[in-house]
């Protein structure tokens, strides 16, 4: 019987959507529309940038492995984890380089936990109301928050405002979203925590799973370079914070529409074909600035790689459990451990790059196009099995 008590399906779809804008947007993905006006501001150099970068796709990493292992209830976690995103994201208003390090890694942990646990009581909630349909909208909180995020930096830069005061404006604006969150997830119903999942170091090894695993790894180190560097690529072609500024909003925009129209292609089409071309034009997407650095190429890039980044991520997700049901924890974890190494990957390639003094001047553009190759090489394979799977390939073994 339905709950009186219970938040209406609207209710419930804009808390999970706040809850990852905030999560995602703000407390992952910050650093990325504020990175041009820290370069500009302080000087900070583009090599230690991926670093610190890198710490944060580390903490994400390891938030993911230990979200289930917290003790408490899904919305006390999302609403705990929500609220340290607020303050680390403030945090990074103080002028402590090393210091970034750790609070890139300390926001990471944070927005995994929030995603994991969002995902349990908001979908959860909603699949009890029967509308389980809805998820999707829950899921485009990820680029509406690096839409709202890329907007709100954008119009601080044109505004005068310092990187240092946008950090703590934007720890406000997570703080505010995660308020209108906890009035929402207080109200729901107690959501039973899911059984700890697998480890992947610790699953044993599933039949035709290798190749789609690698591939998803290389979806995670190509998309992360233009996901961390495109403003920075941005402002080296124009100074303009309302130019550069753009690229962010554009990303994030396409990601949020994309979430939307994943399931309207995977009606349409198989997974495996959906993700195949996803991957080639993402592909593309990352290889373009990385070859031809303009304002076009950029822009090309913003609309590639925010427009089929999710839709991989659906994609592979549903393919793997489809794949194998009765080891879809299994093969999950292993994905998501793939894709956030291969995040972790790409910013150490590139800030090993730029500190290689022979290639300073093009460390990124060579990080960039070995995320190209990757996805492009990926992509063909999937093609491939798309349309001529191998025997082996069609039975998942357990």
């Amino acid at each position: 019987m339905t709950n009186p008590r219970a938040p209406a399906t609207v209710a419930l779809v804009m808390a999970g959507l706040l809850s990852l804008a905030a999560a995602m947007g703000i407390g992952r993905f910050a650093f990325t529309p504020l990175l041009p006006l820290m370069v500009r501001e302080s000087g900070l150099d583009l090599a230690f940038a991926g670093w610190v970068a890198a710490a944060n796709y580390a903490g994400y990493l390891a938030g993911a492995l230990t979200a289930a292992r917290v003790p408490l209830r899904a919305q006390a976690i999302a609403l705990m984890a929500l609220s340290a995103t607020a303050l680390l994201t403030a945090a990074m208003a103080a002028q402590v380089p090393p210091l970034w390090l750790l609070l890139r890694f300390a926001a990471g942990v944070a927005s995994a936990w929030v995603f994991v646990a969002t995902s349990v009581w908001c979908l959860g909630a909603l699949a009890q109301a029967g509308r389980a349909d809805a998820a999707g909208w829950v899921y485009a909180g990820v680029g509406s928050g690096i839409a709202l995020t890329g907007l709100y930096c954008l119009a601080g830069g044109i505004a005068g405002l310092r990187a240092d005061e946008l950090w703590v404006h934007l720890g406000a604006l997570a703080l505010l979203m995660s308020l209108q969150v906890a009035w929402v997830a207080v109200r729901v119903p107690v959501i039973a925590a899911p059984a700890r999942p697998i480890s992947p170091l610790d699953a044993a090894p599933v039949r035709g799973s290798t190749g789609l695993i690698i591939s998803y790894g290389l979806m995670g180190f190509g998309y992360i370079l233009p996901a961390t560097f495109l403003p920075a690529l941005a402002r080296s072609v124009v100074d303009d914070p309302r130019l550069f500024g753009l690229a962010w909003p554009v990303f994030g925009a396409t990601a949020a529409a994309s979430t939307v129209l994943a399931g309207w292609l995977m009606r349409r089409a198989t997974r495996l074909q959906v993700w195949a071309v996803s991957q080639l034009l993402m592909g593309v997407g990352v290889l373009l600035p990385g070859v031809w650095l303009n304002g076009a190429t950029i822009a090309l890039s913003a609309l590639l790689v925010g427009g089929t980044f999710m839709v991989i991520t659906l994609a592979g997700v549903q393919e793997m459990r489809a794949r194998a049901p009765a080891a879809a924890t299994r093969l999950v974890a292993r994905i998501t451990a793939a894709f956030a190494l291969g995040q972790i990957a790409g910013p150490v390639l590139s800030a090993l790059l730029l500190q290689w003094p022979a290639l300073r001047a093009h460390g990124l553009p060579i990080a960039l196009q070995v995320g190209a190759l990757g996805l492009l090489a990926s992509g063909a394979w999937l093609w491939r099995r798309a349309f001529h799977p191998h025997r082996n390939e069609e039975t998942v073994h357990a």
